[in-house]
């Protein structure tokens, strides 16, 4: 009698660690891969460590000095815009 009372209470109990670990494993790889990016969230768990996006290196003095240079496809007929004709 007592066996099987110890017997069913081991099984729920180990049967709710296994699903707490799950759960815990769950929540930090989904963490890791999208939560962290977002500054709200990590101000509400109160994460002081930099995110993966905020420690990228920064740009290198010659591309700031550079300016960026464009690539742009021809626009067609449709797309282009026609500046107004001034008629005064």
């Amino acid at each position: 009698m007592w066996q099987s009372v110890g017997l069913t209470l081991l099984v729920i109990v180990a049967t709710l660690l296994c699903v707490l670990l799950f759960m815990l494993f769950g929540w930090y790889v989904v963490w890791q891969l999208f939560l962290s990016k977002f500054k709200f969230l990590r101000e509400l768990v109160g994460d002081t460590g930099s995110p993966q996006a905020e420690t990228e290196p920064s740009e290198s003095e010659s591309e700031r000095s550079s300016p960026p240079t464009p690539r742009h496809r021809p626009k067609t007929a449709r797309q282009r815009v026609v500046p107004p004709s001034s008629t005064t």
